[in-house]
């Protein structure tokens, strides 16, 4: 059931439309950007000569990473939670959140400590998955890497579907889980 906050809605001022935008572009081209680099990589990966294994390895990945990356992690945690932080943002900006509203609607900062510890956590658990992915050789690389291309253009399509539905409702219909407003 979808969550109705319905904090102070003031209307938003410039600065709040500017961070809301800047929050949600941002978020949007990070994305898009990881999405289209690791494209990239696939596309060499087909470069060069597959087996049957390499092709196992890439169909159960994709499939894998589109069910927990994309559905479990992005559709149905990430993109709400980023559309309804990137909604509150719009109505209560401050210089510093403005600055980093891509980082704040993502979590980084002003969230309960469990959740600041669950992005701080993914964040590392992605950078060594990167590292560790980046030193597999071609087409292996590429078998991985197409799952996670596959699960980013989820994360896009679910992010830009998500600010539809939390613009479009009264309240909020995900909690934007945003640390000074819980300590009200």
């Amino acid at each position: 059931m979808p969550e109705r906050l319905d904090p102070e809605n003031p209307s938003p001022s410039a600065l709040g439309i500017c961070a809301a935008t800047w929050g949600a572009i941002g978020l949007g081209a990070l994305l898009t950007f990881a999405a289209a680099r690791l494209a990239s990589v696939v596309v060499a990966g087909f470069e060069t000569s597959w087996h049957w294994q390499h092709v196992a390895v890439a169909a159960a990945n994709a499939l894998f990473m589109a069910w927990s990356e994309g559905y479990r992690g992005f559709q149905r945690r990430f993109s709400p939670r980023s559309a309804a932080r990137t909604k509150w943002l719009l109505h209560h900006p401050t210089a510093l959140r403005a600055l980093f509203a891509p980082a704040f609607v993502m979590g980084f900062f002003d969230a309960p400590r469990r959740r600041l510890i669950g992005v701080y956590a993914l964040t590392a658990g992605i950078v060594a998955a990167i590292v560790l992915i980046h030193a597999l050789p071609q087409p292996w690389r590429a078998a991985v890497d197409v799952g996670v291309v596959i699960g980013l253009a989820w994360g896009v399509v679910s992010f830009a579907w998500s600010l539809r539905v939390e613009f479009a409702a009264a309240g909020y219909h995900a909690s934007p889980e945003v640390a000074s407003e819980l300590r009200r």
